[in-house]
């Protein structure tokens, strides 16, 4: 196994993938990827971010997305991996992850079984269920 891609919203099930997949990629001493996707900001909460002088809302959205990956990379390393890398990514999560991962030409994509979406109470996230139906790689679902 060369590269493994963890995908993380910050919610705890994208947690429990993170600590899966750090000790994936350590025990096959793989690279590990760390990918974020920040969906398209919404027009009303741009307008409210236009009030606020000098921040954009395009700021604000990167900002999270920088700081989920920096804690996302610690946790990693704190797990055991040793090769971690994080990349951002703007629009579907789903398509986004399944972009990369193809681009990548990854060994393994692991996602935790539901994320901080409004459907996060199905058994099975849209986003999962997805990129089992349409990887081109191995997909772990971590629950």
């Amino acid at each position: 196994m060369k590269e493994v891609l963890v995908a993380t919203d910050g919610s705890l099930g994208a947690d429990r993938a993170i600590d899966f997949a750090a000790h994936l990629a350590a025990a096959t001493q793989a690279r590990l990827l760390i990918l974020t996707v920040q969906e398209p900001v919404p027009a009303e909460v741009v307008a409210e971010m236009k009030a606020i002088e000098h921040v954009g809302s395009s700021e604000v959205a990167e900002l999270t997305a920088r700081g989920l990956l920096v804690r996302a990379m610690e946790r990693a390393k704190a797990a055991g991996a040793r090769d971690v890398h994080s990349e951002l990514q703007i629009g579907d999560p789903a398509e986004r992850i399944l972009q990369v991962a193809a681009r990548r030409k990854v060994d393994a994509v692991v996602v935790g079984k539901r994320g901080r979406g409004p459907l996060a109470a199905l058994l099975l996230g849209s986003v999962s269920h997805k990129l089992v139906s349409l990887a081109p790689c191995g997909v772990i679902v971590v629950p």
